[in-house]
């Protein structure tokens, strides 16, 4: 029963993720609110709604573990299994705006959150930290583009979702979506719990290995389908700004309402697979001209690796 209630989580949250983003999106371009805001804002806190809300209530209901494994196993997942995959179908050339600026500020968040986290807390200020850096590099990028005249991803898929709903439709969607997250969240929690019960293993096991492949599976499915219509330059930007995205706004959020604790077994082993795995990421951009099928393959193994050593670690 455990596993019913976990699939239906997950799926109740991908779900009312999708129909908060078209809600939301199409209210604030009726509000005149310009797409690229649009896309930096309302887009980038929708598309991670399911997961803030998991946090959210994994640390309320006072399971931290939770919340952070979910975190730490998704940014492993995206950069290891996900990129992984989709190299494999299709290697991706780098661009310049991953290696000069979503790289270094995806290393920036983790060493961040590695600090942080050192004494077994992240609290308020931290949190605000965190929150203030994403605002800052947000105004920064909408400036940046409208400057330079670049279109971003984000406002890109702002006008793909853009599709003159009435109203009444977008506020339908947009409160199914929140009922949708809210009860989505607390059957994932609810079923994680259950099974640590039943099978004798840690909430952090199973956060870092099904919770994490689940909320990452959006984004899987996302690079999956530019892989397969060889549109790969975007994959790589929208895989390093969720990991972004999941240290600076969902643990910055969530320690804002309240202290997270980080637990021994994250700070002594998750973390280095996660700032690793982050680490490894610079040469294998940069070092030769595409991320090929050989790279592919490493990234998939190490998260393997590190999926088979969360198991072991706990037997």
């Amino acid at each position: 029963m455990e596993y019913l209630w976990l699939v239906l989580g997950l799926a109740a949250l991908v779900l009312g993720g999708e129909a908060l983003v078209r809600g939301a999106v199409s209210i604030a371009l009726k509000a005149k609110i310009s797409p690229l805001v649009v896309g930096m804002t309302v887009v980038s806190f929708g598309t991670s709604a399911p997961e803030l809300l998991v946090s959210l209530s994994a640390v309320l209901d006072g399971y931290p573990d939770v919340s952070v494994g979910a975190v730490v196993g998704s940014n492993i997942s995206n950069i290891g299994l996900v990129l992984g995959i989709t190299v494999l179908i299709f290697p991706i050339v780098v661009n310049r705006d991953s290696l000069r600026i979503d790289w270094p500020l995806m290393i920036l968040s983790t060493f961040l959150f590695y600090f942080f986290a050192l004494n077994g807390v992240i609290g308020l200020w931290e949190g605000c930290v965190f929150v203030a850096i994403l605002t800052l590099f947000s105004f920064w990028l909408i400036r940046r583009s409208r400057k330079e005249g670049i279109q971003l991803a984000a406002e890109s898929e702002v006008e793909e979702l853009n599709v003159g709903n009435p109203i009444y439709k977008d506020v339908l969607y947009l409160l199914v979506g929140m009922l949708a997250l809210y009860f989505g969240a607390e059957w994932l929690i609810d079923s994680v719990v259950s099974m640590a019960n039943t099978y004798g293993v840690s909430e952090k096991l199973i956060s870092v290995t099904i919770v994490a492949f689940g909320t990452s599976l959006p984004e899987l499915v996302t690079s999956t389908m530019a892989a397969i219509r060889k549109e790969t330059d975007i994959s790589i930007g929208n895989l390093i700004g969720s990991n972004i995205f999941n240290v600076l706004a969902i643990l910055g959020i969530t320690s804002i309402v309240k202290p997270l604790e980080i637990s021994d077994s994250i700070n002594q082993f998750d973390m280095f697979f996660l700032l690793g795995i982050s680490l490894l990421l610079l040469p294998i951009m940069l070092f030769g001209k595409k991320i090929g099928r050989v790279k592919g393959v490493f990234l998939i193994v190490f998260y393997l690796f590190y999926v088979y050593s969360s198991i072991a670690l706990e037997n």
